[in-house]
């Protein structure tokens, strides 16, 4: 008997002591990770450049503890896939437009109304604070972490038909769209037929006329060689939709405080450095386009495409009731004074660099 207790005693204490080596293990894995980033773009992009910063300076800060790579070019797979993957673990971080997180998360949907911010000042001003804060936590509901709000600019539409000036120039258009039901009826309440689409498709539809036109950023445009095959360039500046810098939770939990911070500064810092990266990398791309041929024009008056909007806006809220207080919460906040357009941020950043080169020649008196 006193054999059997003895043996007792030695399994509970092979038990204790292999627990105890688990949990040691565990800190030890916890600390030591390899983090898969996923990112759409490629190598040379603002977007790709901010993150390489944010994952060198999270290494730097946690002496090593935290190290990884990131997979550009949506090597891993397309964005859906990589944002379910994000939510599972399976991937610790990413880059992803709010336009097509919005199949997951319906707070993210707000900032995919059409014309719902004023600037893109204005866009930084909120989303660094209590409209970013809000849409977090609705992404923390879904198994992700809000890092940072990187600049996707402001999306116009461009085709091979003709310039854009008023809604009625877009009916009967076929318009590709990302896959979001907000773009969809925004294409049709202008009359136009909307067609969802991967982003890796257009080019060849534009150039075969599956559809006629598309919409996006100056970069997008320009990067991807769809000016090439769709020669009018529009600048309705119709949706300013952010990109977040966005963590798995899975992942984020793992982290010990002191580590969380680190992240979160990282993200912080690498919002602010891809901002400046994207405006010179929106400047440069415009001046391509239009060496490239591009008939580029401003839409003086918004008013009616931004009327054309009402039906999207109602049908939206007649079906997400409780995001009333934050769609409001962006419509009735003052512009932050900043630049409404890609002339404006071209010619401030003009003015800005004028102003430095002054500077250092009178210094050099």
């Amino acid at each position: 008997m006193k054999f059997i207790g003895s043996t007792r005693r030695a399994i509970r204490s092979g038990t204790v002591a292999l627990a105890f080596a688990g949990t040691m293990l565990g800190a030890v894995t916890a600390e030591a990770k390899d983090w898969r980033g996923w990112n759409i773009h490629v190598v040379d992009y603002p977007v790709s450049h901010g993150m390489e910063q944010f994952l060198a300076e999270v290494t730097e800060k946690t002496d090593g503890a935290i190290k990884g790579k990131i997979f550009h070019g949506g090597v891993l797979g397309s964005q859906p896939d990589a944002i379910e993957q994000v939510r599972l673990g399976a991937l610790d971080f990413g880059v992803f437009s709010l336009g097509p997180m919005g199949q997951v998360v319906p707070e993210t949907n707000v900032v995919s109304l059409p014309f719902i911010f004023k600037s893109i000042d204005q866009m930084y001003e909120l989303m660094d604070g209590t409209v970013g804060d809000e849409i977090d936590k609705g992404l923390q509901k879904k198994g992700i972490v809000a890092l940072g709000w990187y600049d996707a600019g402001a999306r116009s539409f461009y085709n091979s038909i003709k310039p854009i000036n008023t809604p009625d120039d877009v009916k009967g258009m076929k318009v590709r769209v990302m896959n979001n039901d907000l773009f969809v009826g925004m294409i049709e309440s202008m009359g136009g037929n909307a067609t969802p689409m991967a982003f890796a498709e257009v080019y060849q539809s534009l150039k075969n006329g599956v559809v006629d036109g598309a919409e996006n950023n100056p970069p997008s445009y320009e990067s991807t060689n769809h000016f090439e095959v769709a020669k009018y360039y529009s600048l309705s500046q119709h949706l300013i939709i952010p990109e977040c810098l966005c963590m798995s939770k899975k992942t984020w939990d793992k982290l010990t405080p002191e580590q969380q911070k680190v992240v979160k500064a990282a993200g912080r810092a690498s919002a602010e450095k891809q901002r400046e990266l994207w405006q010179a990398r929106e400047k440069a791309s415009m001046k391509a386009v239009e060496s490239g041929g591009t008939t580029v024009n401003a839409i003086a008056d918004k008013a009616p495409f931004q009327a054309a909007m009402a039906s999207v806006y109602d049908d939206f809220l007649k079906e997400n009731g409780d995001l009333n207080g934050l769609v409001s919460m962006i419509r009735d906040a003052p512009d932050a004074g900043g630049m409404k357009s890609v002339e404006d941020r071209i010619g401030a950043l003009e003015a800005a660099v004028s102003k430095l080169t002054k500077m250092v020649e009178e210094m050099a008196k």
